[in-house]
């Protein structure tokens, strides 16, 4: 990607972030969680990042804020990645889902909620994913026990499956 459409971004969303620098060929954007929709609102309508690859989180147990909330984008007019992420407490681990701008956001979102305990607003469907249904805690957190044993979920057979 360009560094002419770095710049550009860097001009059109730089007085929302807090910072905005060029890290291994990826914009990365540090923001405020009230600007995320802008901001990606932003980058899709006007820069073309039309595809949405990944929603993750980074746990600093130490920190306050203590989540780093980190999506990833992909323009495939421009060839160009974007990192944007933002800092969420645990108090209150929420920030807006993506849903509006990508319907995968609602998958990627399930996962980021199911592993780390984000919260998405907006987004109507944070069953677990990947864990099964009663699963206790958030294993990716890092103040997870490695040792924890959760209940034992009875295996219960389909009606159609063959011995």
């Amino acid at each position: 990607m360009s560094e002419a459409v770095f710049e550009q971004v860097r001009e059109h969303l730089g007085p929302v972030a807090q910072a905005a620098a060029v890290a291994h060929g990826v914009l990365a954007l540090s923001i405020e969680p009230a600007q995320l929709l802008d901001v990606v609102r932003g980058l899709k309508d006007t820069f073309g990042f039309d595809m949405f690859t990944d929603v993750t989180a980074v746990d600093w147990p130490e920190r306050e804020p203590r989540f780093d909330v980190v999506w990833h984008f992909y323009s495939t007019r421009h060839f160009g990645r974007v990192r944007v992420k933002t800092r969420v407490p645990l108090a209150d681990p929420t920030v807006d889902s993506l849903v509006p701008f990508y319907g995968s956001a609602r998958f990627m979102e399930r996962e980021c909620h199911e592993m780390y305990g984000i919260r998405f607003r907006g987004n109507d469907d944070l069953r677990p994913i990947l864990l099964y249904e009663g699963f206790v805690g958030h294993p990716l957190r890092r103040d997870y026990p490695k040792q924890k044993e959760q209940p034992l979920v009875p295996y219960r057979p389909q009606p159609d499956a063959k011995p």
